[in-house]
């Protein structure tokens, strides 16, 4: 790839995971969240913001975690992926942080130009970084849309 395409690909992916352009961040998404409300789930939704809070941060780390790590072992899906119960105040902010620092891992990976953002990884079966990283943007922004939907239903409660 050219050099000038290889930085425009790595802006584009950039600003994708970010949440700009079509997207909501998710700093925007759960800045104000309200926090009395993430153990709620109304009527008709399959889960709680914080199941989906939750499920966001561990499916992320787990596409971060096979993107960087030799020695990745896969999780079972969904039973490792979708979080039982309910969470704290406290709870809640340890998983948006991390969802926040992983996120920029993630950016982090992408901007590594010592990165080829096509090449196969070595222990997966066909993917490469450019296509985890997309993978993470479509999931949070998926996710993200589902959080503020909740967000915006119970502003009207």
């Amino acid at each position: 790839m050219e050099k000038g395409n290889d930085a425009s690909l790595r802006e584009h992916l950039d600003e994708v995971l970010q949440g700009e352009s079509a997207h909501i961040s998710p700093e925007a998404a759960l800045s104000d969240f309200p926090l009395e409300e993430i153990n709620t789930r109304p009527d008709g939704a399959p889960h709680t913001a914080w199941q989906l809070l939750e499920h966001m941060r561990i499916a992320q780390w787990d596409i971060l975690d096979f993107s960087r790590n030799p020695n990745y072992q896969g999780m079972k899906w969904p039973d490792d992926y979708w979080p039982n119960g309910e969470c704290t105040v406290a709870d809640w902010h340890k998983s948006v942080k991390q969802l926040f620092d992983d996120v920029q891992a993630m950016r982090d990976l992408v901007a590594d130009k010592s990165i080829d953002l096509f090449a196969k990884i070595p222990h997966g079966d066909g993917q490469t970084i450019l296509r985890e990283a997309l993978l993470v943007a479509d999931h949070n922004a998926y996710h993200l849309g589902q959080l503020v939907m909740l967000k915006r239903m119970f502003s009207q409660t």
